[in-house]
């Protein structure tokens, strides 16, 4: 984690606004902003025949052993599902917003039970706010606290999970998946976006889908256990991909005053790319050139990342960058440090 913000602060604010523009610019020239069909194409294709893989090894295969670790692998295809969820969101798969939120609707509502609508209105709020105290949804959470001001707030149950958050924070993304689809329905119930009708059905269409084919092929104990297991290991993978992306990060509020560009890298975290890492991150590792650039194709993320690292040492910015088990170390220190005077109290 960065250890000062300090020089980052003290650029002038109009020589601030303007390095945004700069690095946009020198972005642009590279060609790296410009919409990549193919390769969504391919990308969009490749989900979708993991998830058929994992399917008919659900219809065609007996043994329960391997049934509960093709469990395991549909998580990790919904998760990747999800990923080509969050590109559509950010209307980098189409050129047109509605075919980009047609692909959103298929693959959060019908593919994963989830509300697009719901997502997007979550995400772009964390997007504009990211880790700010009371506008990021991402940080606002009932039982968990980022900072020792809601580590203070919190009272009952969640006041002693927040004591020993620390140890609790991974065994808890195994409820993540759950609670997705429970406040994505809240929203539309409370919100009532124009899209509820339409999202209800769809979201419908998912759990007939999914029940209807693992209660049809699996025994009832079995298939109970099948759903459970697919279930947490989807919220525990999907948690842990973007638990690296902010937490534990510099935490925002009213009264602090940055410039987009220092506000979306102070706050973010990258996890170093690799080949495999990029794979099982859908690209997140590279948070901060994701927020530096939300409509940036997923195969530009490396090639941007070299220039906005430079970019940034050049002007005394904080960038920070950090292998995936180093990520873990410091949210999980950072959470045990924040609810550490309820443990002395």
């Amino acid at each position: 984690m960065p250890e000062s913000t300090t020089a980052a602060t003290q650029r002038p604010a109009a020589s601030a606004q303007g390095d945004y523009r700069e690095l946009k610019r020198l972005v642009g020239e590279a060609g790296l902003l410009e919409r990549q069909p193919l390769y969504y194409a391919f990308k969009v294709s490749l989900t979708l025949a993991i998830l058929a893989a994992g399917l008919l090894t659900l219809a065609l295969v007996k043994a329960p052993v391997l049934l509960l670790l093709n469990a395991v692998f549909l998580a990790f295809a919904f998760t990747q599902i999800g990923f080509a969820g969050h590109d559509a969101g950010h209307r980098q798969v189409f050129g047109s917003t509605k075919n980009n939120d047609r692909l959103g609707f298929f693959l959060g509502n019908v593919l994963l039970g989830m509300s697009h609508t719901w997502w997007m209105d979550k995400h772009n709020q964390h997007h504009s706010h990211p880790n700010h105290v009371e506008l990021d949804p991402d940080i606002v959470v009932p039982i968990i606290a980022f900072s020792e001001e809601q580590a203070r707030s919190k009272r009952g149950f969640a006041r002693q999970v927040v004591k020993y958050q620390a140890f609790l924070f991974f065994p808890l993304l195994a409820f993540e998946a759950l609670m997705l689809r429970h406040d994505s329905i809240r929203f539309l119930m409370e919100k009532k976006p124009r899209t509820a009708a339409l999202e209800y059905l769809l979201i419908a269409c998912h759990f007939v889908w999914y029940f209807g084919m693992v209660f049809y092929f699996l025994p009832v104990g079995l298939a109970v256990l099948f759903v459970i297991i697919h279930q947490a290991a989807f919220g525990i993978y999907l948690g842990s991909v973007f638990a690296p992306n902010h937490k534990g990060m510099l935490i925002m509020d009213d009264g602090t005053q940055l410039d987009f560009l220092r506000e979306q890298v102070l706050t973010a975290r990258n996890v170093r790319p690799h080949p495999v890492t990029d794979f099982m991150y859908g690209g997140l590792n590279y948070q901060i050139e994701h927020h530096l650039f939300p409509r940036l194709g997923r195969n530009r993320l490396k090639q941007v990342q070299a220039i906005t690292e430079d970019f940034c040492k050049a002007r005394s910015i904080p960038y920070h960058e950090t292998s995936a088990l180093g990520s873990y170390r410091e949210i999980l220190q950072h959470f045990h440090q924040v609810g550490a005077e309820l443990r002395g109290a």
